[in-house]
């Protein structure tokens, strides 16, 4: 009698099946048959969002430290790049893209001292320090967008060993390749003794110091960790997607939006970050079309801004009552109902 896989996993060998083919049609298929707005305007916006759910992820799901200053540090990640290509043009662009997330880290380390004395709504309110800081300094120094008046930076070419990528297939590999890089790279860490050190802490602190997990370590390399990998999702949605961006661009809004993302795709759950940030993304476009049809000329600009925000309130607030675990659970449901007929049959 074979039992049957966990709901919402694959047997191991279906699942390197199922894990090349996607891989197979992300890179080769898409690239080629995906329309010009397909690739700028839905999957390289997402891929940006999903790398800074992850981040957050890591911070407030797994290692359960609250943070409302996520648009901090995409915006450390953009200018910081901005200004090691334009200072030190003799570094390749991915050295840029790492030396840039270390400096959203080493920022995220400094705001996330507080965690050490703070928690839960108290911290989430100091985090916001970081947000309103970054961006007043932005805006405050010239030097940060090389004296441009309105603190405007421009993208620096996408090249990497010489191949630019410039096009709007070109952008959305780039950003594909260095998402599934640092997606990679935060699941083994989250699988090693650190990650494991995360969910100790989140669950229980004073649990977590009895049995030797060194607290200051921990929410330090959590804060370092996920500023790492907003500041890396920074440059994705400055350079990549928008092509030009301003301090202002990285407002409250967008902290909020990530922090939407992993409360609707589902905490402590990469799958989620990816599920949050794909609904956030193609809802806008759903409900625009949706409004178009029923109303026609009355659902302007800022009655879909409007809706978008009443509904998504709504959806949230939906979630945290009937499935505070988020997409993730709800396909975790789904895959459970498709495959118990078939585990049955094979008994």
């Amino acid at each position: 009698m074979s039992a049957a896989a966990p709901a919402g996993w694959l047997a191991p060998g279906v699942e390197t099946i199922a894990i090349a083919t996607a891989a197979g049609i992300a890179f080769g298929v898409i690239p080629v048959a995906g329309s010009d707005y397909l690739l700028d305007a839905v999957l390289t916006p997402f891929l940006a969002l999903a790398l800074a759910a992850v981040g957050l992820n890591v911070l407030t799901g797994y290692a359960g430290q609250v943070s409302l200053g996520s648009a901090a540090f995409l915006a450390v990640g953009a200018y910081a790049t901005y200004n090691l290509h334009l200072r030190l043009p003799q570094l390749p662009l991915i050295v840029d893209l790492v030396l840039a997330g270390l400096v959203a880290a080493a920022i995220g380390i400094v705001f996330g001292l507080p965690s050490l004395r703070l928690r839960g709504f108290y911290l989430a309110v100091s985090t916001l320090a970081a947000q309103f800081f970054v961006q007043w300094t932005l805006t405050k120094f010239g030097w940060f967008s090389n004296d441009s008046p309105s603190g405007v930076i421009d993208a620096p070419v996408l090249s990497v060993a010489g191949f630019a990528f410039t096009s709007p297939a070109g952008r959305y590999v780039f950003s594909l390749s260095v998402v599934v890089a640092a997606t990679f790279l935060t699941l083994r860490l989250l699988r090693a003794q650190s990650g494991r050190n995360f969910i100790a802490v989140r669950d229980h602190e004073l649990a977590a110091r009895v049995i030797g997990v060194p607290l200051l370590r921990t929410k330090l390399l959590a804060f370092a960790v996920s500023s790492f990998l907003i500041g890396i999702a920074g440059v994705l949605w400055a350079f990549a997607y928008l092509r030009t961006v301003e301090p202002a661009g990285f407002n409250l809004d967008r902290s909020f939006q990530i922090l939407f993302i992993i409360i609707i795709g589902g905490l402590a759950s990469l799958r989620g970050a990816f599920l949050g940030a794909a609904f956030i993304v193609v809802f806008p476009l759903i409900l625009s079309r949706a409004g178009a049809a029923l109303l026609g000329g009355v659902f302007d600009s800022g009655v879909l801004e409007m809706s978008q925000r009443i509904v998504l309130g709504a959806l949230i607030i939906a979630f945290l009552i009937v499935e505070p675990r988020g997409l993730v659970a709800l396909w975790d449901r789904l895959w459970s109902a498709v495959t118990r007929p078939a585990a049955i049959s094979n008994t």
